[in-house]
């Protein structure tokens, strides 16, 4: 597995003041096409926080389903982890580490909708799906920068995860 690091402040872990850890998934159809969740005026790969108690695949299948009502099962392997320290991480005066495992899943099964179990958030925020043919979606991101504060570094993440998936696998 791969790893990106980003640590710009050259932060210690005894400067962090909370982490957390998520796993997403590259969810690819064989038209070329990648599934993207959309809430908030923002993109984001399917996926979520890890729970206490889990390890990082049986997160990334909950997620998975909780969020396009596809279960996936068997072995699974991250092909990418991307570490990010933040300084005063969205204006918070604390300093934040986050950890994304990120997984590749070529299906053509479609999301079941009514199979899904969004949170409250994900709810509020009007989440929904779409495939996006892979040769656009670098536009679709750069494009949303303005729509949301938050979408600068999700971009960021996003576009860096897609160069990797495109130059190496």
């Amino acid at each position: 597995m791969h790893e990106i690091i980003y640590n710009h402040n050259d932060l210690s872990e005894n400067d962090i003041d909370s982490s957390v850890i998520r796993t997403k998934a590259l969810i690819i159809n064989s038209k070329n096409e990648i599934l993207l969740g959309y809430s908030y005026h923002t993109y984001q790969f399917p996926g979520g926080h890890l729970k206490e108690g889990e390890n990082i695949l049986e997160c990334l299948q909950r997620e998975i389903e909780e969020e396009t009502g596809i279960f996936i099962s068997g072995e699974l392997n991250p092909f990418l982890k991307r570490v990010e320290y933040h300084v005063n991480y969205l204006n918070t005066d604390r300093n934040k580490k986050i950890i994304i495992y990120y997984y590749l899943i070529y299906t053509n099964e479609q999301p079941q909708l009514d199979a899904t179990h969004l949170d409250e958030q994900e709810q509020a925020g009007d989440f929904k799906l779409l495939y996006v043919p892979l040769e656009k979606v670098d536009d679709l991101l750069q494009k949303s920068i303005p729509d949301n504060p938050i979408n600068e570094i999700i971009v960021r993440e996003m576009q860096d995860v897609l160069k990797y998936y495109r130059e190496y696998l």
